[in-house]
């Protein structure tokens, strides 16, 4: 085939279109962007910070954006647009904003109800058309198309999450819906119900941009079959992480304090029983904790989750033969109820925000161990509970 200018500068831009936002040199420079809850606090919304990787030290830009309790933070993969879940019971709502990386500043779009109350977590599908949300306390899932200037659409999707409560009379009285992610090759949509004590898989229909119960073939006819994820009753899954090969699929118990790892997902086929469960507490701790949020290392040796109650980082090595995790630390946070944490796109650094004491904490990660040592603290962030990163132009 003959390649014409037109069509190389054609493949070029194809190719330029689809290349990650995050920067290739590991000194350049990000903006970070902090959701915070604003009822009682003082806050005024979503913040913006330089984070220098060659430092580990953040520089606070401002207010990036005002809006009401935006608890869960998501880029678009295009670098355009950033969403909000707007967290505020019978009244949450979902916010989409264009985003200026030179001044650091969100300007909203547009802003839709979240159809469900306490949105918790957002994600995309992987075209990048559609928005999906977990509502916790109604505990259902909705998905928004994207329109092309990046404003929300009417749903396509609005599905209740169905099953055996756990036995948590206080927290599983009902689905809560905690996490959303689609599968890695796009097909499905995983669900981590903490009410149900399960992570449901749905069956994901780009073109509708619809949700049904997986269907699978028996005996030549079109059955429903039920290839959700079973955790052991009472622990209240709330995030989920996976290898980097997708192997291994593990979920982050709230109310247990647990990670159950399994094989998986599979993808066509339910997920095989878990082979390891482990709590990421110090030994011989005792008292009230609540586990907050787990993430799988860039490198897949390291897993980190974040303890509120012993408000600490649990470090786990990771055998990339099997997938078995080993606890190999807890450092504590420098602060009360780290209820999020991210690591950078380097991967050298790990950023915790404790919710309680406003504050955002810098580690340094050891690429040979996956030890954390302190490098920076930033006070006065009110109320940080979510943290994404964007390159600063």
């Amino acid at each position: 085939m003959k390649i014409t200018r037109r069509y190389f500068f054609l493949v070029l831009s194809c190719l330029l279109a689809i290349l990650p936002v995050f920067p290739q040199s590991p000194n350049q420079k990000l903006l970070v962007f902090t959701g915070t809850y604003t009822d009682k606090t003082g806050s005024k919304g979503i913040y913006a910070f330089t984070f220098d990787p060659s430092s580990g030290k953040l520089t606070p830009r401002g207010l990036a954006v005002e809006t009401s309790n935006p608890s869960w933070l998501v880029i678009h993969p295009n670098g355009k647009w950033a969403y909000a879940a707007n967290e505020s019971g019978k009244q949450s709502t979902i916010s989409a904003f264009s985003v200026d990386a030179k001044s650091a500043k969100l300007t909203l779009l547009n802003q839709l109800p979240a159809l469900g109350e306490d949105p918790c977590y957002l994600s995309f599908d992987k075209t990048g058309k559609y928005l999906f949300v977990a509502n916790y306390t109604s505990g259902n899932v909705v998905i928004f198309p994207i329109l092309p200037d990046g404003n929300l659409d009417a749903a396509t999707a609005n599905v209740k999450d169905q099953g055996t409560l756990g036995p948590n009379k206080d927290r599983q009285e009902a689905p809560h819906a905690h996490w959303i992610e689609a599968s890695r090759g796009g097909e499905s949509v995983y669900v981590a119900d903490l009410g149900l004590d399960r992570v449901l898989r749905y069956e994901f229909d780009e073109t509708r941009g619809t949700l049904s119960t997986v269907p699978m073939r028996n005996g030549g006819t079109l059955a429903l079959v039920d290839l959700s994820v079973k955790l052991a009753p009472g622990t209240g899954p709330r995030h989920v992480t996976f290898s980097p090969d997708g192997l291994h699929m593990y979920v982050l118990g709230e109310l247990k304090s647990t990670v159950t790892a399994f094989v998986g997902p599979g993808f066509e086929a339910p997920v095989s029983p878990s082979f390891q469960e482990i709590s990421p507490l110090p030994k011989g701790f005792s008292g009230r904790n609540d586990a907050a949020e787990i993430a799988m290392h860039p490198s897949g040796k390291f897993l980190y989750t974040s303890n509120r109650g012993t408000d600490t980082i649990a470090i786990f090595r990771v055998n990339h033969k099997d997938g078995w995790l080993n606890l190999a630390a807890n450092v504590p946070t420098g602060g009360k109820e780290p209820r999020h944490f991210a690591i950078d796109p380097t991967g050298q650094f790990l950023l915790a925000e404790n919710q309680n004491s406003n504050s955002i904490v810098v580690f340094r990660i050891n690429p040979e161990t996956g030890a954390l040592s302190q490098a920076s603290t930033t006070e006065g962030v009110p109320s940080p509970v979510c943290l994404v990163f964007y390159p600063a132009r």
